[in-house]
């Protein structure tokens, strides 16, 4: 059964043919391979364009940052998995990615869209960043909810990987006026909720992302693919020095069994 209006059958991706294979209208072996790296690649993949010189460096910068974070959730739910069935790695990496939620890798779609309106709305009402920022967070924190890109664990009071970002980004002029609401809710969370909170490195991401002309729909695609990464190294490490159910034994050692 048909739900929703039918798209055309057409994709603009590639197509293989028995003597080449076409990619976003580039040749993929006469012009792509030994001419783009893997994150200018990327972003042709995702977007049909070749990047400017400051999204390569951003897009890289970001799968860098993002990668890697210690023995997370998703790390551990992947070592587990191929613990439990050392021939499927790639069951394992996607036991990884399944758990890449706003709570374990971070809420930068979400910035995104929060930072989309709220330039809308310095736009239609010609406002000042920081007044929108601080009614958005004043609306926000009366409805009972948590700005998203706000708040560690570990990273306090800042998080140095988003510091990094907006240090690099006004660097090489490319803060734009998502990056200026993101710096203006930084003030606006303090005033809303009564005390400062680590801007945690979704917020730098997702600004910078808009600022350079990405849409909303591409930001999550960051993380996952950074963290993806990151999941086949730790699976690499397990296949040379397991712990997987050494992780398992210690969650079950954790818990108490309660009739």
């Amino acid at each position: 059964m048909q739900i929703g209006k039918a798209g055309a059958p057409v994709s603009h991706i590639s197509q293989a043919y028995p003597d080449r294979v076409e990619v976003r209208g580039h040749d993929l072996t006469g012009d792509v391979m030994g001419r783009l790296g893997f994150t200018e690649y990327f972003h042709l993949l995702l977007t049909g364009r070749e990047p400017t010189e400051d999204q390569r460096f951003f897009l890289d910068l970001l799968l860098v940052a993002i990668a890697e974070h210690g023995m997370m959730p998703t790390n551990v739910a992947a070592r587990m998995t191929l613990a439990a069935d050392p021939g499927s790695l790639q069951g394992a990496v996607a036991a990884g990615i399944l758990g890449c939620g706003p709570v374990i890798l971070g809420t930068a779609e979400e910035c995104a869209r929060l930072l989309e309106s709220a330039q809308e709305r310095v736009v239609q009402a010609t406002a000042e960043p920081d007044a929108v920022a601080i009614e958005a967070a004043t609306e926000i924190k009366a409805a009972g909810g948590k700005l998203p890109g706000f708040g560690h664990p570990v990273h306090k009071p800042l998080d140095p990987r988003a510091e990094r970002i907006l240090e690099l980004a006004d660097e090489r002029g490319v803060s734009g006026p998502h990056i200026a609401l993101a710096r203006a809710f930084r003030d606006a969370v303090a005033a809303a909720w009564g005390k400062p909170l680590t801007m945690n490195v979704s917020m730098p991401i997702a600004s910078i992302l808009l600022d350079l002309g990405y849409p909303v729909s591409a930001v999550k695609a960051i993380p996952i693919l950074a963290r993806t990464a990151s999941l086949l190294a730790h699976l690499a490490e397990e296949q040379d020095d397991p712990i997987g159910l050494e992780l398992a034994a210690k969650a079950e050692e954790a818990v108490e069994y309660e009739r």
